[in-house]
């Protein structure tokens, strides 16, 4: 089946890590196709996800000024056109964009002004999520909590998240700047589950309690944590492809999304990069209906659990079920 026209929302996906060639090449001229094969997109199966992340060097490295930052934001709005994306959720870190003299506002304020700009150009609902890294210090995440706090409610940032290889780094410097999260009301979600294994994930649901977690496959590998997972309603925010890339699993049928679909943990699909990882979030469909047999009902009710947990008003999230059902 084609999934490409079926309207979809995407809710994990980083902007720094998802540079068409096209833009790539607008940036810097010298770079050939062959080059952003080599250097920007990792292969089908990376050592781990420390060897996965080396590629987003070249990404954000392209994303130091007023100008690039809209390029490259216009041109993931435009790829989400293409794909039926009809609400995603993108994710970058303020800190990494201040090589060339920007503060991490004016770099918010770049971004946001290229949203509004895409917003009157292509059929897609973008909003952000301000991210933290593993790596980065107490000072650090507590700066981007702050700044979260001073653009959430003026209409494109929504929540916060902590990224990076959690398999390296603990949660404990970063609890002061979930702390400030969550005292003003900020939704949040967390990577973990990937990288490291179940005890990933206990860490952050221990001292964190987040009701979203970015990626989360490897929960499959404790019972007791799945059985949390359900009763708790914690979604997971699952990246297929990603997932084989950085070597968790061998195949797309060994894949955990569907076990953890049918034992009732809400979960829904994303892409994670889309120059990282070179997919649309119509070709994850088809992957996934390859190795696992998935129509149009699955889909669906991934949508519809993406849009329950999605960090939007009550009229929004209506308007875009109504859109979904009407698809479906």
């Amino acid at each position: 089946m084609n999934y490409s026209l079926l309207p979809k929302i995407e809710l994990h996906l980083h902007l720094d890590c998802s540079l068409s060639y096209a833009v790539v090449s607008q940036l810097d001229p010298h770079v050939t196709e062959q080059q952003y094969r080599e250097e920007f997109v990792a292969p089908s199966v990376c050592v781990d996800l420390r060897d996965y992340l080396t590629r987003a060097v070249k990404g954000f490295s392209l994303m130091q000024t007023p100008a690039q930052l809209r390029l490259v934001t216009l041109d993931l709005l435009a790829q989400l056109e293409a794909d039926h994306v009809i609400y995603a959720e993108i994710r970058f870190a303020p800190l990494l964009h201040t090589r060339q003299g920007l503060t991490p506002v004016q770099v918010v304020e770049s971004v946001q002004a290229a949203l509004q700009e895409g917003s009157s150009l292509y059929k897609v609902i973008p909003r952000l999520i301000l991210c933290t890294l593993r790596h980065f210090t107490a000072e650090q995440s507590l700066e981007t909590a702050l700044l979260t706090k001073q653009f959430v409610g003026q209409g494109w940032v929504v929540g916060f998240d902590m990224a990076g290889d959690e398999a390296g780094y603990s949660v404990a410097p970063h609890k002061k700047a979930f702390a400030l999260v969550k005292e003003n009301g900020i939704p949040f979600t967390v990577h973990a589950g990937e990288a490291a294994g179940p005890a990933s994930m206990w860490e952050v649901i221990r001292e964190l309690a987040p009701r979203r977690i970015g990626h989360g496959v490897r929960s499959i590998e404790d019972p007791a944590l799945v059985d949390y997972l359900v009763k708790h309603q914690i979604h997971l925010e699952v990246c297929p492809t990603s997932n084989l890339q950085t070597n968790i699993f061998s195949s797309m049928q060994q894949h955990s999304l569907a076990t953890l679909y049918q034992q009732g943990v809400s979960i829904s699909l994303s892409t994670d990069a889309r120059m990282i990882t070179p997919v649309t979030l119509s070709s994850e469909y088809q992957q996934v209906t390859a190795a696992f047999g998935w129509g149009k009902p699955e889909f669906l009710a991934c949508n519809l659990q993406a849009l329950q947990n999605a960090f939007i008003d009550e009229e929004l999230r209506s308007s875009l079920k109504q859109r979904l059902l009407a698809a479906y």
